[in-house]
């Protein structure tokens, strides 16, 4: 009976690994959004700045390079200290033709510094079309276009999560293992099936609707942006739309215990946010798929073979993907899967050790509402 059960587990999880694997590869064939609902209006891009990563001169200055008719960028910084700001100044100078800005301040409004960051900006934006957008993204040229043209009819907000660009190492590989093969196609084949999820490198908003139903007050009631953001547009009864394609993130070299840091930390993130969710992790991933095809195999004279070609068909799907999208694989990419796929029930253990977590130098304590510290 057991044997049964296993192999009926193998067997769903395998079909859910292809599915999402299917959808992301039908949304190949379609990389730019339809026809716009709101046309091209006037948009603000928004990019909160703090401190100076590897990539920051070409993400940033990409800020200045849309393909857009009408746009104005605002940077926030919360202290001119910051070694983002002389970055930014540069760069404004040597752009004139959009019109761009740098605010600095620091408004403790809400628990999450992120938006306490954003707020300033929020509120000096002329446009009703607010593009929030990490300033790790590398946008394409076509990045507004193709956001503001994915909102549809039923349209709360416009998000994509990130894939991962040129890695360097097993550490950048791992990073993109997580965030491409994994991520991308789940959170893209939850949108596929009408549940989208926002991510906070990207959520475009319609800001006088966003202020009707609270503004940014209420998207930091938790410390997650994206998770509010989720739970908002849906308390409206309109849904998160994602784009097309995911948008790059330059990897380059990460440390092995900087992906497990982070991981951990949006793992804690997305226990508080989405728990009954959270509780099926384990799931995710192709350690717990194998040792199921392992079980309902044991004792088959077939197991060895068997289990081989069941583990090479899940990892082969990934591959595959990867090669068609264009994302960074070959051998040291595949180790990388493995080794994320050994280190998702760790992390999902690790997560239930304490809660809170620390972000640039800030301690968050707690995403739940009810234990925000006040500020």
């Amino acid at each position: 009976m057991i044997t049964v059960f296993l192999g009926a587990m193998a067997g769903l999880l395998m079909a859910l690994h292809l599915g999402a694997v299917t959808l992301f590869l039908r949304r190949l064939q379609h990389p730019r959004p339809g026809t716009g609902l709101i046309g091209q209006p006037f948009v603000t891009l928004l990019r909160p700045v703090c401190g100076l990563d590897a990539f920051d001169g070409e993400t940033l200055a990409s800020s200045f390079q849309q393909d857009y008719p009408g746009y104005e960028v605002i940077f926030c910084a919360q202290s001119p200290e910051d070694p983002a700001a002389e970055l930014v100044a540069r760069l404004i100078a040597q752009n004139p033709q959009v019109p761009a800005r740098l605010l600095i301040g620091h408004d403790a409004i809400t628990g999450n510094p992120k938006l306490n960051n954003l707020w300033k900006g929020w509120h000096a934006a002329r446009a009703d079309w607010v593009c929030m957008t990490d300033a790790n993204l590398a946008l394409p040229r076509d990045y507004l276009a193709t956001v503001v043209a994915s909102w549809g009819p039923r349209t709360g907000c416009v998000s994509a999560p990130p894939v991962g660009a040129g890695p360097v190492g097993l550490g950048g590989h791992l990073e993109c293992a997580f965030l491409n093969t994994n991520q991308a196609i789940v959170q893209f084949g939850a949108a596929s099936l009408g549940q989208g999820f926002a991510q906070g490198k990207t959520l475009f908003f319609n800001k006088p609707l966003i202020e009707s139903a609270g503004g940014l007050r209420r998207l930091g009631r938790t410390l997650a942006e994206d998770v509010a953001t989720t739970k908002l547009i849906r308390s409206l009864g309109l849904e998160v739309t994602l784009t097309p394609l995911p948008f790059a993130q330059p990897i380059g070299h990460r440390r092995l215990k900087q992906v497990w840091d982070r991981q951990l930390r949006w793992s804690r993130v997305r226990r508080d946010g989405f728990a009954p969710i959270f509780l099926i992790e384990p799931l995710n991933g192709g350690l717990i798929p194998a040792l199921c095809a392992i079980g309902a195999l044991a004792g088959n004279n077939l197991a060895g073979p068997g289990t081989l070609a069941y583990v090479a068909l899940w990892y082969l799907a990934e591959v595959a993907l990867a090669r068609r999208a264009r994302w960074p694989m070959g051998a040291l990419g595949l180790a990388a899967l493995i080794l994320r796929d050994l280190m998702i029930p760790a992390l999902w253990a690790a997560t239930f050790l304490r809660r809170g977590f620390e972000w640039r130098g800030t301690q968050m304590r707690d995403t739940r509402p009810q234990a925000q510290p006040a500020r």
